[in-house]
């Protein structure tokens, strides 16, 4: 199975082998400032490399934003770009296989409710934090259908009203606070420093660098007032941290703990804790999906 999970930074792919593990991990630049219909000949050009490497017998791709996961459509990915795109047919007819498409928050909840830190887990929240952010309750071990629960585009909840502009067109979202992108920029903005991306920032505010200490402790308040909300509605017995911020180990767990404690209280403060599959949480999602669709068609 192949797998790729596009952003608007890069376009992520890997490959599940029959004993589970994820090979072949890539990535490339997205560049999305190209208009959408290059950005879809970048996905069709990296699936189909992916799929002349490792030979595949069905693909899952997985995307941010509002995703039709049945008809396999792209309603509406800002990130990208697209609007109502069908990229199961497209992509399906490029690699001519067996193609599914889900949602990037989703993919990674099924990953971790499977194999990952949320095996032994009844109800958690899953979040993941990289190009974008959106959360997936799993309810009984399950992500449910994206009708009612699901996944949520949490990245664009206003928190900084007349902040710096999203790519959905509003001001102070999440995203422009929190993402992997923003973390990278604001420390820019701040230091002068060009060039290092998020995981650098973790590692130097984990070092004690006051520029970065300040740029993560607003990201991880700003996430803790968006969070705050999911717990209150679904009462996840765990909250999973994924994407680029699982990357950074458990050092920015403890400041999120802190912030969430504030608004919640101790008591309801769930069990932190981060991805077994890190970053690529949602690429194993992905090829989950295309596994179980492959399944499917042959009744298993």
């Amino acid at each position: 199975m192949i797998a790729l999970e596009a952003g608007s930074t890069y376009i992520k792919g890997g490959a599940l082998g029959p004993d589970g593990v994820l090979r072949n991990k890539e990535r490339w630049f997205t560049r999305p400032e190209r208009g959408p219909d290059a950005v879809l000949e970048t996905v069709l050009t990296c699936a189909a490399t992916l799929a002349e490497r490792c030979r595949p017998t069905a693909a899952g791709i997985i995307l941010p934003g509002t995703v039709d996961e049945t008809s396999g459509r792209a309603v509406h990915t800002p990130a990208l770009g697209w609007r109502d795109l069908p990229v199961r047919d497209w992509v399906a007819e490029h690699l001519d296989l067996p193609v599914a498409v889900g949602h990037d928050g989703r993919a990674g909840g099924l990953a971790e409710a499977r194999s990952g830190a949320g095996r032994d887990c009844g109800n958690f929240l899953f979040v993941s934090v990289g190009d974008g952010i959106g959360t997936t309750v799993v309810l009984a071990g399950r992500v449910p259908p994206t009708t009612g629960h699901g996944a949520q585009e949490l990245g664009h909840t206003e928190v900084r009203p007349g902040g710096d502009p999203c790519h959905c067109g509003k001001q102070g979202c999440l995203e422009t606070v929190a993402s992997s992108s923003a973390v990278t920029h604001r420390y820019a903005r701040a230091t002068g420093w060009r060039g290092i991306g998020a995981r650098e920032v973790y590692h130097r505010a984990d070092a004690g660098d006051p520029a970065a200490l300040a740029v993560c402790g607003e990201a991880m308040v700003a996430l803790a007032d968006v969070l705050a909300a999911a717990i209150g509605r679904y009462a996840p017995e765990r909250l999973i941290v994924g994407g680029e911020l699982a990357e950074a180990g458990a050092s920015l767990l403890a400041p999120l703990r802190e912030a969430l404690t504030s608004r919640l209280g101790l008591p309801a403060v769930p069990d932190l804790r981060l991805a077994r599959f890190g970053e690529t949480a949602g690429r194993m999602g992905a090829a989950l999906l295309a596994r179980d669709l492959q399944d499917a068609r042959a009744g298993r």
